[in-house]
């Protein structure tokens, strides 16, 4: 009996542990799909570049953990990347590992236009965005307002001869979503509409999430997408994320999709600070 005792004493903390996790709130929103933006920020040429890497990896993530995505609009840079592009993705436990990915994402490496080898520093934009059913957010179609043209690839050539891209735009607060990546009218409508509604309810929820994080600072997921929070250093070969102070080494390996570490990490934190607040 003693030695059960004594087992039972060292596990102690680590159960202590476990109930406090499991007493932790958990956002409603973690189990949603997603949409997600990534726009080019400064860098002009380079920053477009980072965007079609940083898409790329992201695609590798998706296909480790089994979740499928589809292209909802895009638009090329002038020499080679991405100016944005926006996807939709489906998959379990989607957003609750992929809201961290939202801000300013800093690249610092020798661009492929640079002749002189010197380093630079250019930015793109995450937004993740929860995926939002028509019970999460109810869209009044009377405040829309609808335009179709045609859809223009690279250099601005016409993709096709039918308007079927989709332009929507939300009269009372300016939102506006294009759609030009699917085949038909209906289709593009259809993603065109269901962006929106996500768009919409995000500005909610970060409008709620304000009003409780003013009497407390939170870190990690304050979905301010103007916060700078992960810088990727090529020349270093290294990637710092700037809300937990953590580096991995490998960046390599991260930029091919192998970042399971730093969203367990960035996890932690937000569990972590969870706990502070319900402790206050």
């Amino acid at each position: 009996a003693k030695m059960e005792i004594d087992e039972l004493e060292t596990r102690r903390p680590i159960l202590e542990e476990d109930i406090k996790m499991m007493l932790i709130p958990k956002d409603p929103e973690d189990d949603k799909n997603a949409i997600m933006e990534l726009r080019a920020g400064t860098g002009g040429d380079e920053a477009c570049i980072f965007v079609e890497d940083v898409f790329r990896m992201y695609t590798m993530f998706f296909k480790e953990m089994g979740w499928q995505y589809e292209i909802v609009n895009s638009s090329e840079g002038t020499v080679k990347g991405y100016k944005e592009i926006s996807m939709e993705i489906v998959g379990l436990g989607l957003y609750g590992m992929l809201k961290f990915e939202s801000g300013v994402h800093r690249v610092q490496r020798v661009p492929e236009t640079e002749s002189q080898g010197r380093v630079h520093t250019s930015a793109i934009t995450v937004a993740v965005l929860p995926e939002a059913e028509e019970v999460d957010f109810n869209l009044d179609m009377n405040d829309v307002r609808k335009d179709t043209f045609r859809a223009s690839g690279a250099g601005g050539q016409h993709i096709n001869k039918t308007e079927s891209a989709i332009r929507l735009t939300h009269i009372p607060t300016g939102t506006v979503v294009e759609c030009q990546d699917g085949r038909s009218q209906h289709k593009n409508l259809e993603k065109a509409i269901s962006v929106l509604r996500s768009r919409l309810y995000q500005a909610e929820l970060d409008r709620v999430h304000n009003e409780r994080a003013a009497h407390r600072k939170t870190l990690v997921s304050t979905g301010d997408r103007s916060a700078k929070i992960r810088t990727y250093n090529y020349p270093q070969g290294r990637i710092t994320d700037h809300r937990i102070n953590k580096t991995i080494y490998n960046l390599s390996a991260f930029m091919n999709g192998d970042m399971r570490e730093m969203i367990d990490a960035l996890k932690v934190a937000e569990n972590a600070e969870k706990l502070k607040g319900e402790e206050l």
